[in-house]
């Protein structure tokens, strides 16, 4: 049977940033747009004290007084070359695949097991890990569709290791049920309103 995963990088440019400085893992850490405008990227702990994506760098003062809440400037070189190592990466562990975005690919499984699947995916968040640095998770299931819902429950939800695998219809309509409307590509957003 045919199985796609999504690779994705976790809060791509921090971690990128974080690379450099592992004195900022677990605390607030945002990115700013071209010209220091807004934030454009987020860690966990930045989204948890309640920071939106879009919101002016003047107001982070005003808004989390007393924060100590790191900030860059976007580095698109940077994140270029070490995302460009992630996908390296995948390109020499996935049978085939493509890359999506600058911190996303596809790959294409065919033939694995569930087992085989599951140690696929850990193995790759391994290697990247140990090899760049960067945290990714990957979702992993019969559609694309699905396999990018799997990736959204890889990053929230500790338990799967960074890496989640739909392969029944058990955990597929689980997984359905569970997953925010708003989140569905292509047509989320509009049905989320109504």
């Amino acid at each position: 049977m045919r199985y796609y995963a999504i690779c994705d990088c976790d809060n791509c440019y921090v971690s990128c940033e974080r690379v450099f400085r592992p004195d900022l893992q677990g605390k607030p850490v945002v990115v700013l747009s071209n010209n220091d405008g807004c934030v454009v990227a987020r860690s966990a702990e930045a989204k948890q004290m309640g920071i939106k994506a879009g919101t002016p760098y003047y107001q982070l003062s005003q808004l989390f007084p007393g924060q100590n809440i790191a900030v860059f400037s976007s580095n698109y070189e940077l994140y270029g070359e070490i995302t460009g190592r992630i996908m390296a990466i995948i390109k020499d562990m996935a049978p085939q695949y493509f890359r999506y975005s600058i911190d996303e690919a596809f790959c294409v499984l065919d033939g694995f097991t569930s087992d085989q699947l599951k140690q696929w995916g850990k193995d790759l968040h391994d290697r990247v890990l140990k090899s760049v640095g960067m945290p990714v998770s990957i979702g992993i299931a019969p559609t694309k569709t699905l396999a990018k819902m799997a990736s959204h429950y890889a990053k929230k939800y500790a338990g799967y290791e960074h890496c989640c695998l739909i392969d029944t219809d058990e955990k597929r309509k689980k997984a359905l049920a569970l997953y925010p409307i708003e989140e569905v590509w292509g047509i989320g957003r509009r049905y989320a309103a109504k």
